[in-house]
């Protein structure tokens, strides 16, 4: 526990003056934190980080990363994504033949789900903040932190009925309803504090929905490490595990986020 501690003050100690300071420290943040993220995951698949398909890999993430349409010198590449995709994919199919199927049909579908669920989750992280501001940030982060609070706290007094045990066996029902019981009492204190456009309901609303998908994306990553037969993702936070072990909730909410903010 000391240790978890330890690392908590730590890394917020470096995360929250870049998140206030924004625009390329915290582009260039999301870049480091996101090839990690990759990383860990080649790790789980047992692919080396210096073979053909990791570096594929790691160069379509830092394409998903790149912000819209800000940068000239990166302004293609921005534009024209879904093109530079289709094209990682064509050279990792014929690498597929090149191998003689070692590296397999299954294993180009691993990596172009890779690069798209991490380079896009911290993508929006940089759009959120650039685009709507930091409020939103702090937002999207105090409703994940009294989510996970809630349902820990919450689910260890009076859980009882198992919420996915095969994937989770920690997480009750209990514990899931807490959370978002959690998560709407922050939004009303948000919305009494903060100076935002939404309404009350309106922000409610994103909170709730905000709230459970971030929960969807802790299942997630358990599904992952279940699956991959790991404890934690990784072992860059000590007492934490990995990358992906914090931030799981955060990048699958911050595609939502965005898209329910800019209705």
């Amino acid at each position: 526990m000391k240790q978890r501690i330890i690392t908590a003050i730590v890394a917020l100690a470096v995360f929250v003056p870049i998140v206030l300071i924004g625009g390329l420290p915290f582009t260039l943040i999301m870049y480091v934190i996101g090839t990690v993220g990759v990383i860990e995951l080649l790790k789980m698949k047992h692919l080396k980080a210096m073979s053909f398909p990791s570096i594929i890999s790691l160069l379509l993430t830092w394409v998903f990363l790149l912000p819209n349409g800000r940068d000239v010198a990166f302004q293609f590449l921005s534009e024209h994504k879904i093109e530079v995709a289709l094209a990682a994919v064509l050279l990792l199919l014929m690498y597929t033949v090149v191998v003689k199927n070692k590296f397999t049909f299954d294993d180009v579908g691993f990596i172009l789900l890779t690069t798209v669920y991490v380079g896009f989750g911290f993508h929006y992280f940089i759009e959120v903040r650039q685009e709507f501001g930091l409020a939103y940030l702090f937002f999207a982060f105090l409703i994940i932190w009294a989510t996970d609070s809630g349902a820990y706290f919450i689910g260890r007094a009076m859980g009882k009925r198992k919420l996915w045990p095969e994937i989770s066996p920690n997480k009750t029902i209990e514990g899931f309803v807490g959370g978002v019981v959690c998560a709407i009492v922050v939004a009303i204190v948000f919305k009494l504090l903060a100076n935002i456009d939404q309404t009350m309901i309106e922000l409610l609303v994103i909170g709730i929905i905000v709230s459970l998908f971030g929960q969807m994306g802790d299942l997630v990553q358990s599904a992952f490490k279940r699956h991959y037969g790991v404890k934690d993702s990784g072992k860059i936070l000590p007492g934490h595990g990995g990358i992906l072990d914090r931030f799981d909730s955060l990048m699958f909410i911050m595609p939502i986020l965005a898209f329910l903010l800019s209705l």
